[in-house]
Formats: C-alpha cells, structure tokens, sequence
C-alpha cells in the first residue's frame, strides 16, 4: 500500500486542530488534518462551548421576560417548544460546522475523516469504514482534546446519569435534576436547566463553589444559583448510586450524616480527560503526565522532536482560545520561530449568571504564594449602567504590583463579563499600569468603564465611588 506524505499533519478538528492547520498552510505548508467525526469544531462546536451558550442566551430570555413586570412591561407567559430549541441549537452547531470546513478547503488544507493511530514518530494509520491508509509526516500536531469523566461508582450504564454532552440534549426538561459538581459545567448547565423549569439540586464536595476561583468574584454567582436552584449542597459528596425503577437513588454524604434522595436524572460534571489513550502515543517517545495529559514545552513540542501537542490534551485551562494559540505556537516552532519565554496569559469566562471572567494574577493565588499585591475593587452599585441591568451586584476588580502600579491580574463579575475581559488581557500583555488604565477615557455609560474607574479608585479619584487613596 502506497504511504502518502505530507509536511505538517494536524491530528483532530477541533479548535486548536483546524487553528494550525490553517495557518501552517498559509505558512506554505502542504497540511493534513484527520478528524474522526464531522463537522469539524470539536467537542466546544459540537457538545460545549457554542451549544451551551445558545441555550444559556434562550432560556436569559425567560429570565428578563420575568423581570421585565418589574419594570412595567408584561409579555405573557412563556411557552417552551423543546424540539424547536434543539433544532435552533443545531442549526447554529451545523452553519459554524459547516463553515470551518469551507475555510479548511479555502485554504487548501486536505480534511480527512477517520481515528488516527500512531505507528511510529514519522507515520500514522488511519482506519476508516472503508479500510485504513497510511501517512508519513515531517511535523504532527495532536489536538485531540479530552472527554467528560464519570467515576466508575457513577457509571451504572443508564441515560438517565448524564455528562454534560447529553444533557445539552435537553432529552427531559421537567424533572428533578441532581448536578454533582459546582464547577462551571455544572453551574452553566444547571441555569439552563432551572430556568427551563426544572428542579435543580446542586452538590459540591468542597465548602464553595467554583473552587479556586476569586471569592469576591464567586460570591454574585453563588447568591443567584441559592434563588435559582432549589437546594445548594455544600461540603457534600455522592457516596452512592444506583438506579431505582425510572429514577436514581442518591446518597448524599456531609458532616451532619447520610441521606437518600431519588432524581428523574443526575447529571455528573466533576472534570474531563484528556483523549491521550487509544493514539498510539506507546509507539513514540512522547511522555504523558500522571493525569494523562500529554507533556509539553512552551513551545508545544513534546519529547519526542517530530510531535507536538496543543489544547486540552495538552493540559493546562481547558478553553479553546487557549487552544487557538497554542496551535500557532506549534506552527511557529515547526517553522524556526522563537516559542514564548512565559506561560501564556489567558483570559477565563464562566457563562453562570452573573458572569465570571478573570486573567492573569488574582488575589487568592497571589496571597497563597506570598505575592505582595495591592487590590482595588470598583463595585457596580456604584455602576448607572448596571443598574440599567437591574444588576449591582457586579463588581470590577484589579490586582497590580505596589512599587510599580503594573497591572498583573483582573477580574470582574456581572452581565457580559466575558466581553470585558478582553480590555484588562491587553492592558497586561502591553504592560500597562493601573494609571494608564485610569487615563484612557471610556464612554458613559458603559460597563467598560468600571475599568476605569477601579483604577481611579488606586488613587481615590474614582467619580462615583468614594474610596481613600493607598498612593
């Protein structure tokens, strides 16, 4: 059988995957990408990122619809058309889909589906149902992300415990739902849920939820899921469950005992792992870490000089922004170019509501590692633009170094927090400083200009917050 060859092959069409190969041929490569399921867009187009989003939008609607009496303006009760939302979920999953693939042969990079198996560090097979061909590669660039994860205790073999690609399936909606885990996927599908009208119950083993994330920025969050759900369960794990008739019986663990509680579905949303296994990486001189994630350099090169690695796979914040930049540096680094000499700084955006967004430094990992920081915060009480949001719990924050006002770290909670995020990114990755971002006019009202204003607040100048200056 002959072996085809090619420069660069791209290995999963995911985010990270369809990213490196369309710059590595527009980089003069000749590019192969090899995805096992169609569309491209991976798990973020397909069960993550873009689904979850648009359900999150729709079902925002019937949250505002609510509100919208308190202001004088009634629509009428809502009424849910479960298979019309599904098919307007897929309609946007198969346009996006199919608009990858129109870029990937606009840019002349071949697509080819099938499940890849390494043979060795220069070829791979790939097995299809029509048979398996073989191809040689200069360079391959693995992007095959990672999957949801049930512990075996929770995997009884029944639809009715959920990961989260299922339950964005929105099979039932009006039953009483468990979601182990108070992550962000059990946060954002448990909103979904719950404003669909489903009874929502929430365990979280830890005594917070979205553990390791600032505390001022979870606080918001947290006070609006206690509304939302029905119960919040805090310092609680699953100790067991089985499946009893149409439903799942539950043990529930924490320090006050034991109890048993029966849910029409559970849905379980305690991490992911990376899709490592089964690529024939055993054939290669490619090291994995104890988690499964695939070991790289800055510049995604693993130890084996002809492999790299890149998005979730890779480990590291699982978002496939990171992942989009990743795959260029792999490519940068195939061509001679110079890798970056720090850890990327990546902006992180949970969809609850309100909104949680952060990069860089914050204050809980800076006080952990004995960082000395000073802290400004700018509530949006003291926002006329939020409160046209009906939201003032939000809050803009700021974390800079004391001797030089740099700004290391950012963070903000409330409506639209992932759009805002962007402005603190760049201020760090150009260096600037909190007087810099005090100086920079922002237009009013707008929530952009919170940042503005936190920073103002270093100096007591802010105009609608009264704070005393530390300078």
């Amino acid at each position: 059988m002959e072996t085809k060859k090619v420069d660069v092959l791209v290995v999963g069409g995911g985010p990270g995957g369809y990213a490196a190969g369309f710059y590595a041929a527009e980089r003069g490569r000749r590019v192969t990408l090899i995805e096992r399921e169609f569309p491209l867009g991976g798990d973020c187009l397909k069960r993550g990122c873009i689904p979850s989003k648009a359900f999150l939008h729709a079902t925002e609607v019937i949250k505002e619809n609510k509100r919208s009496l308190e202001r004088g303006i009634a629509f009428g009760q809502h009424r849910l058309d479960a298979t019309k939302l599904r098919s307007w979920k897929d309609s946007i999953v198969a346009k996006l889909g199919q608009g990858v693939l129109a870029l990937a042969h606009g840019r002349g990079v071949e697509v080819m589906g099938g499940t890849a198996f390494l043979e060795d560090s220069r070829t791979v097979r790939v097995e299809t149902e029509e048979g398996q061909s073989y191809l040689e590669f200069e360079e391959v660039i693995i992007a095959v992300g990672a999957r949801p994860s049930i512990p075996p205790a929770f995997d009884l073999g029944n639809p009715r415990v959920m990961t989260s690609a299922a339950a964005l399936e929105l099979a039932k909606i009006n039953d009483r739902l468990l979601v182990v885990g108070g992550g962000y996927i059990g946060l954002e599908m448990g909103t979904i849920y719950a404003r669909l009208g489903t009874t929502v119950v929430l365990v979280e083993v830890l005594d917070t939820l979205m553990g390791g994330v600032d505390a001022d920025l979870v606080k918001p969050v947290a006070a609006e899921v206690g509304k939302l759900f029905q119960r919040v369960r805090l310092k609680t794990k699953v100790s067991g469950m089985a499946t009893s008739g149409h439903q799942i019986r539950v043990v529930l663990e924490s320090e006050t005992g034991a109890v048993e509680e029966y849910f029409d579905r559970v849905l379980v949303a305690v991490g992911r792992q990376p899709n490592s296994d089964r690529l024939g990486l055993e054939n290669t001189r490619v090291t994995l870490a104890p988690d499964g994630c695939i070991e790289v350099g800055l510049d995604k090169r693993t130890s084996d000089p002809h492999i790299y690695a890149i998005g979730d796979v890779a480990g590291g914040a699982q978002l496939a922004h990171k992942a989009f930049r990743e795959g260029r540096i792999a490519v940068d680094t195939i061509l001679g170019e110079a890798a970056p000499d720090r850890e990327l700084l990546v902006p992180a955006v949970v969809y609850t509501d309100p909104e949680i967004a952060w990069a860089g430094l914050m204050e809980n990992e800076a006080r952990a590692k004995r960082i000395d920081i000073e802290v400004a915060r700018f509530p949006w009480s003291s926002s006329g633009r939020a409160l046209t949001f009906d939201r003032s719990d939000g809050l803009t924050k700021l974390v800079f170094d004391p001797e030089t006002e740099r700004i290391l770290g950012a963070g903000v909670v409330g409506p639209r927090a992932g759009e805002l995020i962007a402005e603190a990114a760049l201020a760090m990755e150009m260096g600037a400083t909190a007087r810099d971002l005090a100086e920079t006019i922002h237009p009013h009202p707008t929530l952009s200009e919170t940042w503005m204003e936190c920073a103002e607040s270093v100096y007591g100048s802010a105009t609608h917050y009264s704070t005393r200056s530390k300078r």
